[in-house]
């Protein structure tokens, strides 16, 4: 063992300083996936009652630590029922940087990074996208480039047909039953329609933002996949990811964020995306440039 420096009684070695670190880093990745979301508010909460058995059992208040001591006995397991959302997403982004991920190991032989890089036009859905804007008709489509979502799938009706504009008219037409759901598009295909998607539970959205957009926030959340939401109200249309949600775009950075998350995996972070108020007034900036 590396002894680095003393700090009074204590020997600081290069382990005790690389297991800080990975704490620090741990933490900061749960920092992450709790922020913005009910989950802050139970782990204070948790944490509170925690703090409080700890004060009770210090005063030897018996009858008090008693109870409390049940509550902290489950600790881990109800940690687990309490923050499963946020310890699935955890999971999900190590299963998918992990070097033992099974589409890490068979992208490394040829055929299959051919297979990958085939890709498919993208101007079918844009181009729906902007007549389902056009009149008002809300739609809600799944882009997902590492797994089918049979899950999702199967919650609504399967359909394995190649992308078109007009496909995409048809379900989401007003008067289609398909209508009423999300749409899942993998490898150039439309898997299935009118599927059910997880609602978030973050309390801090604009209050503009109804059912659909809600869904495809937690469906961000939940997966390792990209939404694209047009709104039944307005007609504008938005891009959800890793629980962000960029509003109100263009047919050309609609383009440009989808080829992104398809073909160059870029990150969605609080930096990269703004909240919803900024990029209201970053909109309203450019107008007045153009002006």
């Amino acid at each position: 063992m590396i002894l680095l420096f003393n700090i009074g009684f204590l020997e600081i070695s290069a382990v005790d300083m690389a297991d800080i670190a990975l704490v620090s880093i741990l933490l900061y990745q749960v920092y992450k996936l709790m922020r913005g979301s009910v989950a802050v508010k139970i782990f204070l909460g948790f944490l509170s009652l925690y703090l409080t058995y700890l004060v009770v059992k210090a005063a030897e208040m018996e009858l008090l630590s008693a109870i409390l001591g049940q509550f902290m006995g489950v600790g881990v397991l109800a940690a687990i029922i309490l923050f499963q959302q946020e310890i699935r997403k955890f999971l999900l982004i190590i299963g998918k940087s992990t070097a033992l991920n099974r589409e890490n190991i068979m992208k490394n032989f040829p055929w299959k990074r051919a297979a990958d890089n085939r890709e498919f036009s993208i101007t079918p859905i844009i181009e729906a996208a902007k007549t389902l804007g056009g009149s008002n008709t809300g739609a809600l489509i799944v882009f997902s480039k590492s797994s089918e979502l049979k899950f999702y799938a199967e919650s609504g009706d399967l359909i394995d047909a190649y992308v078109s504009k007009r496909l995409l008219l048809s379900i989401f037409n007003k008067n289609s039953p398909l209508h009423d759901g999300a749409a899942i598009i993998y490898r150039g295909k439309i898997k299935a329609a009118r599927c059910i998607l997880p609602v978030t539970e973050q309390d801090n959205l604009p209050a503009q933002f109804g059912l659909r957009h809600r869904a495809a926030i937690g469906m961000s959340e939940a997966t390792d996949t990209l939404i694209l939401i047009v709104s039944e109200e307005t007609g504008q249309i938005s891009l959800a990811k890793n629980g962000r949600i960029l509003h109100n775009l263009s047919s050309q950075e609609l383009r440009t964020k989808i080829n992104q998350y398809l073909y160059e995996d870029v990150d969605w972070t609080e930096e990269n995306v703004p909240s919803v108020k900024e990029q209201k007034k970053n909109k309203k900036q450019e107008v007045k440039n153009v002006a």
